[in-house]
């Protein structure tokens, strides 16, 4: 009877590690922060035409920065109020 209570506690374990794994803040702030990253560099010297294009603001720079904030603000959310994976009880039966 020991060994099946070890595997369901294995299983319980590998079932919220997978569920912290895919949190859905995770890869939308990480894609943030990754495309933000890659803006803002883009940001740091646009050229005369950029600049013209967009009436004299660098928004390649500033949007970098929005979408940095924001996988950031993600992250930090994810940090602060981890998942909590569903409990058994939780759980309705199935008929």
């Amino acid at each position: 009877m020991s060994d099946l209570q070890r595997e369901v506690t294995d299983l319980e374990s590998k079932s919220a590690t997978a569920a912290r794994l895919f949190d859905i803040r995770r890869i939308i702030g990480g894609l943030f922060v990754v495309y933000g990253i890659i803006v803002t560099i883009a940001g740091i010297s646009p050229s005369d035409a950029d600049l013209d294009k967009a009436q004299g603001v660098n928004i390649n720079l500033w949007t970098g920065l929005g979408m940095l904030a924001l996988g950031l603000f993600f992250l930090g959310w994810m940090w602060l109020r981890p998942t909590v994976p569903p409990t058994p009880a939780d759980e309705e039966p199935s008929q």
